[in-house]
């Protein structure tokens, strides 16, 4: 036979070459085995398969004996959050229709109660700890009926609130400069002293008070995309719920 390596022909019983010394066993075996090529676009897309059963498992999860009355009840009140969310969609932010409505006043304590719980962390953190405050409260409710209750209708109203939320705080951005819409006591912006309008200092503070009208305009879309997105979700689930009933 002749050495596979350097084609020194030698006896067929040799184990090993007499010129370059390799192992003809391993050697063969070296070069016959051919590691499995690893799919990575596979691996990706099982994962993404993997993720996707996940988000529908627990976001578009809906219980299989949902009551006639219960998903009556759930209709009635999706139109009517439609109905309202349709009002914030298409009224002008510079009217500060949100900011005077009725869901204000909800979001009103959590607001103050942010500036409470944000307070150790400095001057800055307590101005804006009212904003996060009352953004936080719905996400902490979607949190709670995704995961404790398994309510997702619930949790796609909290989704809507977070995106009333968003929009709340757009006209108290605008005002920065400004400083004329009515805030807790009666004051205003120009009556205050300096640090009691939140957003007035914020933006001066950070450098970015010329800023405030572009700010609330991009937050008031945010607001409006997020309010769209709870009215998808929301019919997608009742949708669902609708299909079980007539099963």
């Amino acid at each position: 036979m002749n050495c596979p390596k350097c084609n020194l022909e030698q006896a067929d019983q040799n184990v090993e070459c007499m010129r370059c010394g390799i192992v003809f066993e391993k050697y063969r075996m070296h070069h016959t085995q051919r590691p499995t090529p690893v799919c990575f676009h596979a691996a990706s897309d099982e994962k993404a398969a993997a993720a996707g059963e996940v988000i529908k498992h627990v976001l578009f999860y809906v219980n299989p004996q949902t009551h006639p009355v219960i998903f009556g009840g759930r209709v009635l009140f999706f139109l009517i959050m439609l109905v309202w969310g349709v009002k914030f969609i298409f009224t002008p932010m510079e009217t500060n229709y949100v900011f005077t409505s009725f869901w204000h006043l909800v979001n009103l304590p959590f607001h103050e109660a942010g500036h409470i719980f944000f307070r150790p962390f400095g001057r800055f953190m307590t101005s804006l700890g009212g904003s996060l405050g009352q953004l936080l409260m719905p996400l902490m409710c979607m949190a709670v009926f995704i995961i404790k209750t398994r309510d997702t209708f619930a949790a796609s109203f909290t989704l809507w609130w977070f995106g009333e939320n968003v929009m709340d705080l757009a006209p108290y951005i605008n005002d920065a400069r400004s400083l004329t819409l009515p805030l807790v006591g009666g004051n205003t912006g120009r009556t205050s002293p300096y640090g009691f309008h939140d957003w007035e200092f914020i933006l001066r503070e950070s450098g970015f008070i010329r800023y405030d009208h572009m700010l609330a305009g991009f937050v008031h879309k945010i607001g409006i995309f997020l309010i769209i997105g709870a009215f998808i979700w929301g019919g997608y689930l009742l949708l669902k719920q609708y299909r079980q009933l007539k099963q």
